[in-house]
């Protein structure tokens, strides 16, 4: 007689502040391996960097990362298909991650690639290492621009082309955009992604391309990929908007891929529409990746309708995860990596796991719960309790 397995139940704090039992659902999504080919879309995880909490060292001011688990990672996100999106936002990159780190992490990162054959990353290349300031001019961000963008191909890795803050406070016009682009991407040594990150993930960038209107910027934006098009590859546009990315990708050149950044509506997104649809570099694809590769290998078979069954119940997910203020999404992504049980932990690099309340973190297990993206519910609850336990709740 088959034994009947019950869900682990646990006491979760509420909007209200009361604390009630929650019974898992269970039935999580298995781990089952692909190759990027068996998918009809690229699809990129921006991975996570996983901290190193017993370092000696002083959180705030100086990364410490735990190198065997961050690399160990990327493997498993290459094992399920999916490539890797390296030294990106999600990675605390200009938000605890300085480029010294990021440095190492493209080394280390691009070393593992060259162990296997299927892999598939490219890695950010930004101007982080210049500050802002009033005294920094046009050729100053060319140059740290250039900077990074040599680093990346010298170590044989393909470049993500990340907004700049310091292009963001110094331009005074459209025009400044246009003459950096234009400069970096006619030396590049082959084809990169550009990326718009919206204001609501890094409020630094407002006015990026030169206007606070996303119409408007968009325009902009248009005409130097069309001025370019033979070095871009593609755009991941992050604004949160399916109204504004659809429209963006209805007036791509026909040979630039529209990388979905939205992490509200990706579903719908990468599904597309009779005039076309987007292909995918999210930051949630780290925290649902088995989901993620399961409903890109269905869509490769033709089953949209199960790739909706898998992919629409880890919106709700995502939503609470990117929710405002948008950039601390990063400790939605790590918690979840913890409770599966991907880290030994729940600490990141500048402490940033105290940058959501623990009536988000409930509301997050409840969420990946229902998404079936808790890959062993008894570990994800165990280690939810110690959390509470943390907190002050008897759970």
């Amino acid at each position: 007689m088959s034994k009947v397995l019950t869900q682990p139940t646990i006491r979760l704090l509420n909007p209200d502040r009361s604390i009630t039992p929650y019974r898992l659902t269970g039935g999580p999504i298995p781990f089952v391996k692909f190759k990027a080919q068996d998918f009809p879309r690229v699809a990129y995880a921006a991975a996570h960097v996983v901290a190193d909490p017993l370092a000696s060292n002083d959180p705030w001011l100086a990364p410490a990362i735990d190198w065997d688990t961050t690399l160990q990672f990327r493997h498993r996100l290459w094992d399920l298909g999916l490539g890797v999106a390296e030294a990106m936002d999600t990675a605390q990159r200009g938000m605890g991650l300085t480029w010294t780190e990021a440095q190492e992490l493209i080394r280390r990162s691009q070393a593992e690639a060259r162990t296997r054959s299927d892999t598939l990353i490219a890695y950010g290349a930004g101007t982080d290492h210049l500050a802002p300031a009033p005294d920094v001019t046009i050729d100053d961000i060319i140059k740290a621009y250039e900077e990074q963008v040599g680093f990346v191909e010298r170590e044989g890795g393909r470049v993500i082309l990340m907004a700049s803050r310091a292009l963001a406070f110094a331009a005074k016009s459209p025009d400044d955009y246009a003459r950096v682009y234009g400069h970096v991407l006619g030396q590049v040594r082959q084809p990169v992604i550009m990326h718009w990150l919206g204001e609501m993930f890094d409020p630094a960038l407002q006015g990026y391309w030169g206007s606070i209107d996303h119409d408007a910027a968009m325009d902009v934006c248009l005409d130097v990929i069309a001025a370019n098009a033979n070095k871009v590859d593609g755009i991941k546009v992050s604004l949160l908007s399916a109204q504004k990315e659809i429209a963006m990708r209805r007036r791509l050149p026909a040979s630039v891929k529209m990388y979905t950044g939205d992490d509200f509506n990706y579903a719908e997104l990468i599904a597309g529409d009779e005039q076309g649809y987007s292909h995918a570099l999210l930051g949630i694809f780290d925290a649902i990746a088995p989901a993620a590769s399961a409903g890109m290998a269905a869509l490769g078979r033709g089953n949209t309708n199960e790739f909706f069954d898998l992919l629409e119940p880890t919106v709700p997910l995502s939503r609470h995860i990117f929710a405002a203020p948008t950039r601390f999404y990063k400790t939605g992504v790590v918690f979840l990596a913890y409770l599966n049980g991907l880290q030994d932990h729940f600490t990141m690099i500048g402490g940033q796991q105290s940058a959501r309340s623990l009536q988000h973190l409930c509301e997050l297990f409840r969420l990946a719960d229902c998404a079936r993206v808790l890959a062993d519910p008894d570990l994800a609850t165990s280690r939810m309790r110690a959390v509470l336990a943390v907190h002050g709740v008897e759970a």
